[in-house]
Protein backbone atom coordinates (compact mmCIF):
# COMPACT_ATOMS: atom_id res chain seq x y z
CA UNK A 1 0.00 0.00 0.00
CA UNK A 2 1.53 3.80 -0.88
CA UNK A 3 1.60 5.99 2.05
CA UNK A 4 1.21 9.99 1.25
CA UNK A 5 4.77 12.07 2.12
CA UNK A 6 5.08 15.69 1.28
CA UNK A 7 8.32 17.94 1.42
CA UNK A 8 8.75 21.07 1.25
CA UNK A 9 11.95 23.29 -0.18
CA UNK A 10 12.54 27.57 0.10
CA UNK A 11 13.36 28.81 -3.86
CA UNK A 12 13.86 32.50 -4.39
CA UNK A 13 12.40 32.89 -7.94
CA UNK A 14 9.64 34.46 -9.85
CA UNK A 15 6.24 32.52 -9.96
CA UNK A 16 5.81 33.27 -13.46
CA UNK A 17 9.61 31.23 -13.79
CA UNK A 18 8.63 28.56 -11.77
CA UNK A 19 5.39 27.97 -13.89
CA UNK A 20 7.22 27.14 -16.36
CA UNK A 21 9.88 24.54 -14.86
CA UNK A 22 7.18 22.33 -14.02
CA UNK A 23 3.87 22.67 -16.50
CA UNK A 24 5.90 23.00 -19.50
CA UNK A 25 7.80 19.60 -21.01
CA UNK A 26 10.74 22.09 -21.97
CA UNK A 27 10.68 22.88 -18.27
CA UNK A 28 10.31 19.65 -16.86
CA UNK A 29 12.90 17.97 -19.13
CA UNK A 30 15.48 20.54 -17.38
CA UNK A 31 15.40 19.15 -14.13
CA UNK A 32 12.42 16.54 -13.24
CA UNK A 33 13.34 13.84 -16.09
CA UNK A 34 15.47 12.71 -19.36
CA UNK A 35 12.88 14.11 -21.71
CA UNK A 36 9.38 14.54 -21.30
CA UNK A 37 6.54 14.80 -24.32
CA UNK A 38 2.91 15.49 -23.98
CA UNK A 39 0.01 14.22 -26.00
CA UNK A 40 -4.01 15.81 -24.88
CA UNK A 41 -3.71 15.28 -21.28
CA UNK A 42 -1.08 12.81 -20.78
CA UNK A 43 2.60 13.21 -19.92
CA UNK A 44 5.24 10.59 -21.24
CA UNK A 45 7.89 11.33 -18.88
CA UNK A 46 11.61 9.61 -19.80
CA UNK A 47 14.42 8.29 -17.61
CA UNK A 48 17.46 6.44 -19.10
CA UNK A 49 15.31 5.08 -22.26
CA UNK A 50 12.25 4.06 -19.18
CA UNK A 51 9.00 5.70 -20.73
CA UNK A 52 6.55 6.54 -17.63
CA UNK A 53 2.76 7.86 -18.27
CA UNK A 54 0.89 10.07 -16.27
CA UNK A 55 -2.29 11.71 -16.64
CA UNK A 56 -2.65 15.35 -16.01
CA UNK A 57 -5.37 15.76 -13.33
CA UNK A 58 -4.84 19.55 -12.07
CA UNK A 59 -3.31 22.78 -13.38
CA UNK A 60 -3.66 25.39 -11.59
CA UNK A 61 -1.74 28.43 -13.41
CA UNK A 62 0.61 29.86 -10.41
CA UNK A 63 -0.88 27.41 -7.95
CA UNK A 64 -0.23 24.10 -8.36
CA UNK A 65 -0.18 20.49 -10.96
CA UNK A 66 -1.08 17.04 -10.21
CA UNK A 67 -0.62 14.20 -12.32
CA UNK A 68 -1.56 10.17 -11.76
CA UNK A 69 0.50 7.48 -13.02
CA UNK A 70 -1.29 5.53 -15.88
CA UNK A 71 0.11 2.29 -14.00
CA UNK A 72 -1.49 3.67 -11.02
CA UNK A 73 -4.62 4.79 -11.78
CA UNK A 74 -5.24 1.61 -14.12
CA UNK A 75 -4.81 -0.30 -10.68
CA UNK A 76 -7.43 1.75 -8.97
CA UNK A 77 -5.15 3.40 -6.46
CA UNK A 78 -6.28 6.94 -5.04
CA UNK A 79 -2.46 8.62 -5.57
CA UNK A 80 -0.98 10.99 -7.15
CA UNK A 81 1.59 13.32 -6.78
CA UNK A 82 1.62 17.17 -6.79
CA UNK A 83 3.73 19.93 -6.96
CA UNK A 84 2.40 23.24 -5.79
CA UNK A 85 3.98 26.60 -4.83
CA UNK A 86 3.13 29.54 -2.83
CA UNK A 87 5.16 33.10 -2.67
CA UNK A 88 5.56 34.46 0.58
CA UNK A 89 4.47 38.19 0.42
CA UNK A 90 7.07 39.56 3.31
CA UNK A 91 9.96 37.62 2.12
CA UNK A 92 9.51 36.88 -1.79
CA UNK A 93 10.68 33.61 -0.99
CA UNK A 94 8.67 30.82 -2.93
CA UNK A 95 7.51 27.82 -0.86
CA UNK A 96 7.65 24.76 -3.17
CA UNK A 97 5.78 21.67 -2.16
CA UNK A 98 6.01 18.09 -3.32
CA UNK A 99 2.88 15.63 -2.14
CA UNK A 100 3.85 12.29 -3.43
CA UNK A 101 2.93 8.48 -2.76
CA UNK A 102 5.30 5.66 -1.97
CA UNK A 103 5.43 2.19 -0.27
CA UNK A 104 6.29 2.75 3.34
CA UNK A 105 10.38 0.44 2.57
CA UNK A 106 10.39 3.15 -0.54
CA UNK A 107 10.14 6.13 1.64
CA UNK A 108 13.81 7.24 2.00
CA UNK A 109 14.72 6.42 -1.77
CA UNK A 110 11.70 8.62 -2.73
CA UNK A 111 12.49 11.73 -0.54
CA UNK A 112 16.27 11.39 -2.10
CA UNK A 113 15.02 11.22 -5.44
CA UNK A 114 12.98 14.54 -4.75
CA UNK A 115 16.24 16.25 -2.81
CA UNK A 116 17.90 15.70 -5.99
CA UNK A 117 15.36 16.48 -8.72
CA UNK A 118 14.62 19.94 -6.65
CA UNK A 119 18.47 20.56 -5.97
CA UNK A 120 18.58 20.09 -9.83
CA UNK A 121 15.84 22.80 -10.16
CA UNK A 122 17.44 25.11 -7.67
CA UNK A 123 21.02 25.52 -9.96
CA UNK A 124 18.95 26.10 -12.93
CA UNK A 125 16.58 28.63 -10.75
CA UNK A 126 19.74 29.82 -9.38
CA UNK A 127 17.74 29.63 -6.42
Amino acid sequence: MKEKFELEYLLKTSPRVLENMIASPTGLSEWFADDVSVSDDIYHFEWDGTIESARLLVHKLNSRIRFIWLEDEEDGLDTYFEINYQVDSMTSMVALRIIDFCTAEDLENSKMLWDQQVGDLKRLLGA
